[in-house]
């Protein structure tokens, strides 16, 4: 993919996709609208209106493209389309303004579509809105784009906080954020993160393979694919094409997930004997991870209040040949358990009832948090999350952890993680915690981390993946000991 120089917009990056059939388009906008009045995450979206549309093959690529890059560099494209539009975008009813942003997108950074099939599209687009004719505006200004020069960046001396909204396509709230904690360079870091399309990364199922063998298969059916940096188990792949043509993957040799994912479950030191509880697991790529870790002994208790989503782990057990997954659904802030069958929600009262009596080796509490950590894999958070989120989600945090602590033996180890950039999220709730019980303590994740990891361990001891150099996610993790007695 070409880079763009400081100055100006003249040279975009375009991604080089083959033309699309006419419907990707519509099939995209469909997906977008979705996504911003329902506010689900889009990878949930995307599946759904595949499956319900039964959208071809052949227009799936391009779909995915357009959905993810409009997502990814909506700010952006507003900042071109209004400098030629009679109002902004932000004042346009939303279908007129996603078709724009379609339009806009195609031809800033799409290689393969013709500038003239990408505006003559968008003004069919156009012409299926009812009430006012937006064909003649949109065909007026995505032309504009084509033919007037890019204007130049705006001026980081002068708004450093719109510079970076604008060339990095983030909102402003999380750009003054960052600014005020991480300063100028760090925050352009992050900024930079949210627009890469993240890569395709494996887990090795070490139970099933080795990660050699995991290697020597994927390239052996065509797949290119290496170990990664830091991760002793991953395997990123750079050329995949279908995943359900993938036979590992359906062999159960591996689970997708991130590199800094990876380097979680080896915090709690688990052993084949111990009694574990992962209190937010759905989909299970962390639990399933820990059944691994240990040889599919012992028991792990998966809790999350999802119905829909534990059935997604249950399922991801299955492919993975783990037996020692026991899912329960249970909302961990409030303690009820949430499953809507009345028999099955006996079965999971009763559970919950057990458990509470019980006391956990280890705990892995993977919190619901703002996912600012994650927006290069999510860009539709740019868009759907607000300033007041990070207060909301630390007091839920605390809640949880309070709530989840007294089921921690003593002697016991917890870690907290979040995949989140905000101190609030991290750091801050494990020192307040840390404040009120004097009975815990924080280790350093060192002893559990591949030496290629140790230098993402911060002064604290805690794990902090948000600044690093090869394409991972922004996690935070701490590992919490309770006292023996």
């Amino acid at each position: 993919m070409a880079t763009k120089g400081p100055e100006s917009l003249s040279v975009p990056a375009r991604n080089k996709r083959p033309a699309a059939h006419p419907g990707a388009r519509a099939t995209a906008l469909t997906i977008l609208l979705n996504i911003h009045r329902q506010q689900p995450l889009a990878d949930d979206v995307v599946d759904s209106i595949f499956e319900s549309l039964k959208v071809r093959e052949v227009d799936r690529g391009l779909i995915f493209e357009l959905v993810y890059g409009v997502l990814r560099h909506r700010e952006t494209l507003d900042w071109r389309l209004n400098q030629f539009a009679d109002r902004p975008m932000s004042r346009l009813p939303l279908t007129v303004a996603m078709i724009f942003r379609l339009g806009a997108y195609q031809l800033l950074y799409l290689d393969k579509i013709p500038p003239s099939a990408a505006v003559n599209e968008s003004v069919k687009l156009a012409k299926t809105i009812g009430g006012r004719n937006w064909s003649g505006m949109m065909n007026a200004v995505l032309r504009n784009i084509i033919r007037q020069p890019a204007p130049p960046w705006p001026d980081p001396s002068e708004d450093p906080i719109l510079a970076l909204s604008i060339r990095h396509s983030c909102p402003s709230w999380v750009v003054e954020r960052w600014l005020s904690a991480w300063g100028t360079q760090k925050t352009q870091t992050l900024c930079e993160a949210t627009l890469q399309i993240p890569p395709l990364t494996l887990r090795t199922n070490t139970l099933q393979c080795s990660r050699d063998e995991l290697i020597a298969r994927l390239r052996s059916e065509g797949h290119a694919a290496r170990e990664t940096t830091i991760s002793p188990l991953g395997v990123m792949l750079e050329k995949c094409g279908k995943l359900g043509d993938l036979g590992p993957l359906t062999d159960g040799w591996c689970y997708i997930e991130d590199e800094a994912a990876q380097l979680i479950p080896p915090l709690l030191d688990t052993k084949p004997d111990h009694h574990v509880l992962d209190a937010c697991a759905a989909p299970g790529g962390k639990t399933t991870h820990i059944s691994q870790l240990m040889l599919n002994h012992g028991q792990v208790i998966a809790v999350d209040r999802d119905a829909q989503r534990l059935k997604r782990l249950t399922s991801n057990s299955q492919r993975l040949g783990l037996t020692n997954i026991m899912p329960v659904c249970a909302d961990m802030e409030t303690d009820i358990p949430s499953t809507p069958s009345s028999t099955a929600n006996r079965t999971q009262q009763n559970t919950w009832t057990s458990l509470q009596g019980q006391k956990f080796d280890r705990i892995l509490l993977d919190v619901p948090c703002s996912g600012l950590g994650v927006l290069r894999r999510h860009p539709e958070g740019k868009w759907l999350k607000g300033p007041d989120l990070i207060d909301h989600v630390q007091r839920l945090q605390g809640k949880i952890l309070e709530q989840v602590s007294t089921l921690l033996r003593p002697g016991g180890v917890l870690v907290y993680s979040a995949c989140s950039t905000e101190v609030e999220e991290t750091s801050q709730v494990v020192d307040t915690f840390l404040e009120h019980h004097q009975d815990c303590y924080q280790d350093s994740v060192k002893p559990w981390l591949p030496p290629a990891a140790q230098a993402l361990v911060n002064d604290a001891g805690s794990l902090v993946t948000s600044f690093n150099t090869v394409s991972m996610d922004g996690f935070f993790a701490a590992r919490v000991r309770k006292q023996k007695r």
